[in-house]
């Protein structure tokens, strides 16, 4: 089975490995400057560093969807600079995942593949997609929606921790990105992890460097560029999230339940 998954950040990456190590052949899109804050289980990171691992899985860029195609029969997963999804109709996948994340829908319809799953809010199973996957944390999480909308974005990040918003770093202003810390470094409230622009961005609370943009990118004020975990646990750092595995398991479901009712 053949699937295109529309995004490669960390929860589309947590759904990749779900999907891969059942045995799927998968090709990943994202933007040519990805903007993923957990690089370090991202397979977007391909695209700005040509190849990367994401626990043990190895993904490459891919100019073309021939060159994809190489890629998937050496058991690599391949990933396009193509966040249209041009590559989709030369492709001709078996399911397309929109694991994207924008909020709201950026193009997906239910044409595009014989199986179209949708990831978090701005989709309703049915009518753009097959089945959408909940991704708000709770009680939830990952279930398949074979009717109905998920949760709309509150603007809120989950509980982990017991902080929400004081976990994600956001731009203090619009300017160039540069980080003054690593992924994986243990921080203190008050501490600067980045400037952007000349201007600091500073953490709110203490615990270990989740995730940060890569240098040199340009963001806008608010844009989120980082996130700190209050569990201090640095190899957590190098591992798809709870929330990833969830949903990639949602997304399992869906993609086999419809492929399912389809030959049957």
């Amino acid at each position: 089975m053949l699937v295109v998954i529309r995004g490669a950040g960390d929860i589309a990456s947590g759904i990749a490995l779900r999907l891969y190590r059942a045995g799927m052949e998968l090709v990943l899109t994202d933007l040519p400057v990805p903007t993923a804050v957990r690089r370090t289980v991202c397979f977007s990171e391909a695209i700005r560093l040509g190849e990367t691992q994401v626990e043990g899985v190895t993904a490459r860029l891919a100019h073309t969807p021939d060159e994809a195609m190489e890629l998937v029969k050496r058991g690599v997963i391949p990933v396009l600079a193509d966040p249209e999804g041009r590559c989709i109709p030369a492709l001709r996948p078996d399911g397309v995942v929109d694991a994207i994340l924008a909020k709201k829908n950026l193009g997906t319809h239910m044409d595009m593949a014989p199986v179209v799953v949708a990831v978090g809010p701005g989709f309703t199973a049915g009518v753009d997609c097959h089945g959408a996957v909940e991704t708000m944390r709770g009680h939830t999480l990952g279930r398949v929606l074979y009717t109905g909308s998920p949760i709309p974005n509150t603007g809120v990040p989950g509980n982990i921790g017991g902080y929400t918003v004081e976990r994600v770093l956001r731009a203090p202003a619009q300017g160039v990105f540069r980080p003054c810390l690593d992924i994986g470094a243990q921080v203190k409230a008050g501490e600067v992890a980045a400037t952007v622009g000349g201007v600091p961005m500073v953490c709110a609370i203490d615990g270990c460097l989740r995730g940060l943009l890569q240098d040199g990118i340009q963001v806008s004020a608010g844009m989120k560029c980082g996130d700190i975990d209050p569990r201090c646990k640095p190899e957590h750092c190098l591992c798809a999230s709870d929330k990833a595995l969830a949903v990639g398991g949602g997304v399992l479901e869906a993609l086999l339940h419809f492929t399912a009712k389809r030959e049957g």
